[in-house]
């Protein structure tokens, strides 16, 4: 299997994890932002201090890497807060559309910052992609204008985090990267928590538990990806994470999506498989070449 076979699988199980995050988010109820955040980045933490222990692997990195972690937390921790405010102030499909143009931001990012090429047919499949996303979303533009600046900034914050993911790949191991980002966000949200706390029952500390852990799949799932295939080339596959989200929502709430849906999930599917097969057949045909050469 190839790096970006391995690429894509990562991401596609980081989407399952992402999915699952939203789910239980939402299920926790009404709770403060920060509060919820903490949660998350509190349970996700133990994650990869796990595997840092099992493969005995640096906690905090290099001290040259200091700038560029620190930089990809702040980031990353800022798209967090805004995109949960966005889920808690304004219309779901809204707050995930805006959300999920982050991959777009990540591609045009990766072009200006880290002088990553894009091809034509990637930036076609993105386009297609975002297309297939308004039928599956439907938004309705109908919430106050700052929680929608909110959703859209927490996907351009989102972006600008993975690109930098995506510069320190080289330089520190994933889980590294995830667990400097969870502590991080840890220590600074802590005294914010303690002076804004408000009290939970049992069963919304178990769903902020369970978004914590699906936080963590999805943030090592996409750290990972970032790690063994440039953005351009994978980042249209997060969008599997509205299919995972649909099913999740059928089987849980009884959601069923109408024909418009059906439609948004034939055309990410083919934008998806699409970009799949020519990123193959492109790997396929550099691996020919390098044998012959």
């Amino acid at each position: 299997m190839n790096a970006k076979m391995k690429g894509i699988i990562a991401i596609l199980i980081s989407a399952i994890g992402f999915s699952f995050m939203a789910v239980f988010f939402r299920l926790a109820g009404d709770l403060p932002v920060f509060q919820k955040s903490l949660a998350r980045n509190l349970v996700a933490m133990f994650i990869p201090l796990f595997f840092i222990l099992k493969f005995k692997q640096p906690f905090f990195g290099k001290l040259s890497s200091q700038p560029l972690l620190l930089t990809r937390s702040l980031l990353g921790l800022t798209g967090v807060l805004l995109n949960i405010y966005a889920i808690d102030h304004m219309v779901l499909s809204d707050a995930d559309i805006l959300m999920k143009l982050n991959p777009f931001w990540t591609i045009l990012l990766s072009l200006i910052i880290l002088k990553e090429y894009i091809q034509k047919y990637q930036l076609t499949a993105m386009v297609i992609a975002i297309i297939g996303m308004l039928f599956v979303v439907q938004p309705e533009f109908s919430s106050d204008i700052l929680p929608a600046i909110m959703g859209l900034l927490s996907g351009v914050f989102a972006a600008a985090a993975y690109t930098a993911v995506r510069a320190l790949s080289t330089r520190e191991a994933p889980y590294t990267i995830v667990f400097y980002f969870s502590f991080f966000s840890v220590v600074a949200l802590l005294p914010i928590v303690l002076m804004t706390y408000e009290p939970m029952t049992s069963t919304q500390i178990i769903y902020l538990i369970l978004a914590g852990l699906s936080a963590a799949v999805g943030q090592i799932g996409i750290t990972v990806a970032y790690s063994y295939a440039p953005a351009k080339d994978i980042s249209i596959f997060t969008y599997a994470s509205i299919l995972f989200t649909a099913l999740i929502g059928f089987i849980l709430f009884g959601e069923t999506p109408d024909r418009y849906a059906l439609i948004g999930y034939v055309i990410i599917l083919g934008a998806s498989y699409y970009m799949f097969e020519r990123a193959r057949r492109t790997t396929s045909l550099s691996n020919t070449n390098n044998n012959h050469s």
